[in-house]
């Protein structure tokens, strides 16, 4: 089991205590031990089938843990159905209904608590201010495009001023444009209204722009709990390295502890710095921004002959994939500015990759 605690001198909002969960003796959440604080903007990142979105609805009560127990604010939600829940729920379809107003779709849940009618007209209207929406209360779902129905979504969701909200796949339907605005819009709004957000994806860049802190998730069990930075730059295992972003793995065996690793993939000693001791199996682990380009052999450590065997233009950047003599692949990340300052490259052309020891990353597992 793996326990990860929220940020040092913070009282969780959210306490995951031991938590598992099955579904006909298959293992979805495997004895999760998680604190989530208050005002954070805390994604569960995973590819499907790892158990995020299970965690979520056990979060929201709609499915119960076989063992252990989920506080919010120090009270024990095991006996609470959702709705009894200080947290409100946005799905992935937004689950608007089709025969409603905007306006009447986010009055829906005022309604059943049986608020008065004016206070229900006040929160509706400035729920749909916060989304520039206000116009928009007359027309049906239908009459509107998919970032204004995701819009109201979150309206609704934030009328009742839960003090959590949950999120699954939320910008799923959006398109790329849309998409990223929509994700700078949920940032500046915890920003503005507080409450704690908690949102599964699948989308390693989203979870990186969004949130707080991640949690990734493999087999129902937690893999690493950090900062966007953290996950990235500190993976602690091949597996977080490789899921976020784009990393060069290197396979091999610790020759001298804390300072080089002999790698048979590349027919070389790669040097390192990192605590590693000697004798240990270790992958070594630099990204593709840290990995320089030559056409002439560089001075210094870490340098492997390649042949170029591809050039991706991607406007902003430029990867190169350069193929070694072993088979093994390595990919290189310049800006137009250092692409232009290598001059003409044409696949095939004989080249040179480096990096420096304190680009590379020593993992364990």
């Amino acid at each position: 089991m793996m326990a990860a605690s929220g940020p040092a001198g913070e009282e969780p909002v959210i306490r995951i205590e031991g938590v598992a969960k099955s579904f006909g003796g298959v293992s979805a959440v495997a004895n999760v031990s998680l604190d989530i604080a208050r005002g954070e903007f805390f994604c569960l990142v995973g590819a499907s089938g790892s158990g995020k979105t299970t965690l979520l609805r056990l979060i929201a009560g709609f499915e119960t843990p076989d063992s252990g127990q989920i506080l919010i604010d120090g009270v024990d939600m095991s006996d609470r159905p959702p709705y009894a829940r200080p947290v409100n729920m946005m799905f992935q379809s937004y689950a608007l209904f089709p025969h409603l107003t905007v306006a009447d779709n986010v009055a829906f849940g005022l309604e059943e608590e049986r608020r008065p009618r004016a206070e229900i007209r006040d929160r509706v209207a400035a729920a749909l201010e916060i989304f520039d929406m206000g116009s928009f209360a007359a027309r049906k779902p239908h009459q509107l495009s998919g970032g204004q129905r995701q819009r109201v979504a979150l309206a609704r969701a934030l009328v009742k001023n839960p003090k959590i909200l949950l999120l699954d796949e939320p910008l799923a339907a959006l398109d790329k444009k849309l998409r990223e605005r929509a994700q700078l819009e949920l940032v500046a709004l915890r920003e503005r209204v507080g409450i704690t957000f908690v949102m599964v994806t699948h989308d390693q860049e989203e979870a990186m722009s969004m949130a707080s802190r991640i949690a990734l998730m493999r087999d129902g069990a937690l893999c690493q709990v950090g900062s966007p930075r953290e996950l990235y730059d500190a993976p602690q295992s091949r597996f977080a390295a490789d899921f976020f972003g784009v990393a060069n793995l290197f396979g091999g065996r610790v020759t001298k502890a804390g300072a080089a690793v002999d790698c048979t993939e590349v027919w070389s000693t790669l040097a390192v710095a990192g605590d590693c001791a000697q004798g240990a199996d270790v992958t070594v682990m630099v990204r593709p921004e840290q990995v320089a380009l030559a056409k002439e052999r560089p001075a210094g450590p870490n340098v492997l002959a390649g042949t170029l065997a591809n050039v991706v233009f991607l406007g902003n950047a430029y990867v190169c994939y350069v193929a070694l003599e072993t088979g093994k692949t390595v990919q290189t990340r310049l800006s137009p500015a250092d692409m232009a300052r290598l001059g003409k490259l044409d696949a095939g052309d004989r080249v040179f990759v480096s990096w420096e020891p304190s680009a590379a990353r020593v993992l364990t597992s």
